[in-house]
């Protein structure tokens, strides 16, 4: 989980702007205009780190974008794409998921009678612990 920069191929085409992310298989979208373009290449880029993370593939690494040289002359070109999908997963897997855990009873009985939340707690811990802001 992290913060990812890959270089995309835009093709501008009838109707629309096509996008392709040459370093990962099956990565491509489209838009009405370029900033639609601009924008679904950053929802389809995250969509497929997370899937790749969430089956603990391997992630390609990217290209330099020097490298990456568009198809054809003219109006296509190359740019880098961004995404985090950290951010991806707390917006598109914001899920509660229960989780039994052991504490000794006298810190227990401490943070009962001190009014602490176990659920915010144990999540600030494991923010902090991952290193998530």
């Amino acid at each position: 989980m992290a913060k990812y920069v890959y270089p995309a191929i835009f093709t501008p085409e009838d109707g629309g702007v096509s996008v392709n992310f040459p370093d990962l298989h099956n990565c491509f979208t489209s838009g009405e205009d370029l900033a639609d373009a601009l924008e679904m290449a950053e929802d389809v880029l995250c969509m497929t780190l997370y899937g790749l993370e969430e089956k603990q593939a391997d992630i390609p690494a990217p290209s330099r974008i020097e490298v990456v040289q568009a198809q054809t002359k003219g109006a296509e070109f190359v740019t880098l794409i961004c995404c985090d999908t950290i951010e991806y997963r707390r917006f598109h897997d914001n899920r509660a998921v229960k989780k039994t855990l052991s504490i000794p009873s006298w810190l227990n009985d401490m943070a009962e009678r001190a009014g602490v939340n176990f659920s915010g707690t144990l999540q600030d811990a494991l923010k902090q612990q991952l290193h998530i802001n």
